[in-house]
């Protein structure tokens, strides 16, 4: 009883202290990624890319009146000029900085919770350990999903192996870096796409059927007719993402896919969200007509999308 109680509070740990998700499933939760973006379904993705992710959370646990409040004065720090219009050049470079800062923190959140000696790298054994201590012990028998968590396992460790370049066994805060944030180095390319295709390849034949591209994104609820966008991508799937047009997508249309090359995606939303808020079309933007359009850039309670958010509502 005493061990399987002991097994409940580390299978907690583990959960807490893997790499998240988002970090593992880089082409579906990137900072600005290549999915689907459809303002007519949601604007989140405009405000991960417009706040960053973690502040995006924050927008949506405030009502209306706050989040446009806080929207203005976000307005005035992008206005670098002070002439009061927000150019692209303006909104761009806010952009890559929210991502950038996101990266940042992300990075100095989970290096606390590693490096358990303070020495400011990151060996192996200390993630492993931090981690899976516990189950490395038990060989997970006392995981209720033991395939899972020996996955999940396997899974880190050839990661990590990939950013340690020197392959001394011990990440430096670069390589910590690219550990959770491959798709931010080139040398983490492959594995990137290979993460991908692991993921969505249901039946292991190493390459992705239509039905596994659109089952990845989207599962229908009974009697529900298909989305618009569901349409879409089943489109591109076949237009543009088989590029060879034999039913698949195999390593090098993903990471075409994933990984188009020099697409600058803080470029596109910065376009986007000025083409969609520019009224008058001088191709610049006032503080009017942004918060005449506030939900385009940031959330609120009236926008939350389900998320069960907690963090405090610091200030930017």
């Amino acid at each position: 009883m005493l061990l399987q109680s002991l097994a409940s509070v580390y299978l907690l740990v583990a959960a807490t202290l893997a790499v998240p998700a988002q970090e593992k499933r880089v082409h579906h939760h990137a900072d600005l990624s290549d999915h689907a973006h459809n303002d007519a379904h949601d604007f989140q993705y405009d405000h991960e890319a417009f706040l960053g992710k973690e502040e995006a959370k924050t927008f949506d646990q405030l009502t209306p009146e706050e989040s446009k409040d806080r929207l203005a004065k976000i307005v005035d720090r992008i206005d670098t000029d002070k002439d009061g219009f927000i150019n692209h050049a303006e909104l761009h470079y806010w952009i890559k900085h929210r991502q950038r800062r996101y990266i940042e923190e992300n990075v100095n959140k989970h290096w606390r919770d590693y490096d358990k000696n303070e020495d400011d790298k990151i060996a192996w054994g200390e993630y492993k350990n931090t981690t899976y201590g516990f189950y490395l012990e038990e060989e997970f028998d006392d995981v209720e999903d033991k395939a899972t968590y020996k996955s999940m396992l396997t899974r880190d460790e050839r990661r990590f192996k990939t950013a340690d370049r020197d392959g001394d066994g011990i990440a430096t805060r670069e390589e910590f870096t690219a550990f959770l944030h491959p798709e931010e180095f080139d040398y983490m390319k492959d594995l990137v796409v290979q993460e991908t295709i692991e993921d969505i390849d249901k039946n292991g034949d190493g390459k992705i059927s239509l039905d596994e591209y659109i089952g990845d994104m989207y599962t229908p609820e009974e009697g529900e007719s298909e989305p618009e966008w569901v349409q879409t991508e089943k489109k591109h799937f076949t237009d543009f993402r088989d590029a060879n047009k034999d039913g698949y997508m195999d390593f090098g249309e993903v990471a075409q896919w994933i990984l188009p090359g020099e697409v600058d995606h803080a470029d596109n939303e910065a376009k986007h969200l000025i083409h969609e808020t520019d009224g008058n079309k001088d191709e610049k933007i006032t503080k009017r007509e942004i918060l005449a359009n506030w939900n385009m850039f940031v959330g609120s309670q009236a926008t939350n999308y389900g998320e069960d958010l907690t963090r405090s509502h610091d200030e930017l």
